[in-house]
């Protein structure tokens, strides 16, 4: 896993955290992919599993899904994944089923991510297919997206229960 140093990364990277950011307004979890081909975005996602109700519906999935039908074909083999939280299992199969060339992310995700903190799908030999990845690009950023979010959840469930607990101390 190479550590990052290009501002071009950087670049794509705000663009993802743009689109984690439309997630959040839509009160998901805010991740945000955008997929990148002879330096332009071709394609963008963010997360939409609540909205959607599908366990399909990741960042990485709707901005891969994205860039199939841009290219006209599911070999992105001259594309890079730029995305604000290391891909889970699901993801990272379609990563490498899709032939990305490069895979760079945000933050780790130490609970399921698999580019290199709990495994390295990206990297599994046994596959036909290898994926470079670049690990902590703008990842304070795209952490704190994160931890915001989650916090601001905590907190409306703990409001939640106070209210519970209140009207039935009225009644």
């Amino acid at each position: 896993m190479q550590r990052y140093d290009d501002i071009k990364d950087e670049q794509y990277m705000m663009e993802a955290l743009g689109e984690a950011q439309k997630a959040e307004e839509c009160e998901e979890v805010p991740i945000g992919a955008v997929v990148v081909y002879n330096n332009k975005i071709i394609a963008r996602g963010y997360n939409l599993r609540e909205k959607k109700q599908l366990s399909t519906s990741h960042a990485e999935m709707i901005a891969i899904q994205e860039a199939c039908r841009e290219i006209g074909s599911w070999r992105l083999e001259e594309c890079t994944l730029y995305v604000t939280l290391e891909p889970c299992p699901m993801c990272a199969g379609a990563i490498v089923q899709s032939r990305i060339r490069r895979v760079v992310y945000g933050a780790a995700d130490p609970k399921a991510g698999c580019c290199g903190t709990l495994m390295n799908l990206l990297d599994e030999p046994r596959f036909n297919h290898q994926v470079p990845v670049t690990s902590g690009v703008l990842e304070e950023k795209c952490s704190e997206i994160l931890k915001q979010f989650f916090k601001k959840i905590r907190r409306k469930k703990k409001e939640n229960q106070n209210e519970a607990s209140g009207s039935a101390i009225i009644e």
